[in-house]
């Protein structure tokens, strides 16, 4: 609603814009990853916030020492979240992209384009590596590497699997 009153707005006063503007929003808490199915019927994208995703999932804030040791982006209840945001936006055939530290690790490269993410946003530093993993592997080796991924039960699990598969298709980046 407060988009249609801006851009009618914008008419009334002759201001030139795009009426075609992409509208998405952005996944940060398990509540939204939950609704992503009705979500996707109202947006043209999703952008998956891993670091808040994460964190309000596990109850676990990553600046807090007391609790920080329970951020895990490995841990699979994260994982499932970001499987149903993905499988939701495929269904309704919108984008989706995924942002924050979890994006720029090496070890979840395999796992995020398994799952179906095809676009990672990364620091300019990490570029080298994900470049590297992603020419190395295929995405039937990334999907393989998901599913596989999915059934594992902890984060220590996950995190242990995801090193090994990743140390498999580019062992120099991860030592």
């Amino acid at each position: 609603m407060v988009l249609a009153e801006v851009k009618e707005d914008l008419e009334e006063e002759g201001i030139a814009f795009n009426k075609n503007i992409p509208v998405g929003t952005m996944i940060e808490v398990p509540s939204a990853a939950i609704m992503a199915e009705q979500l996707a019927k109202e947006v043209d994208f999703f952008s998956i916030g891993t670091n808040d995703l994460i964190q309000y999932t596990l109850a676990a804030d990553r600046t807090n020492e007391n609790v920080a040791t329970l951020y895990n982006p490995g841990d699979p209840a994260v994982l499932r979240l970001i499987s149903m945001i993905v499988q939701a936006a495929q269904k309704h055939n919108i984008e989706v992209n995924v942002c924050g530290e979890m994006s720029a690790e090496p070890i979840y490269t395999l796992l995020l384009l398994g799952l179906g993410l095809r676009q990672l946003s990364v620091t300019p530093y990490s570029i080298p590596e994900i470049k590297k993993i992603i020419r190395s592997i295929t995405l039937a080796e990334a999907e393989e590497t998901a599913r596989e991924a999915l059934r594992l039960e902890s984060a220590r699990d996950v995190n242990n699997y995801l090193l090994q598969q990743s140390r498999r298709f580019l062992p120099e980046v991860l030592d």
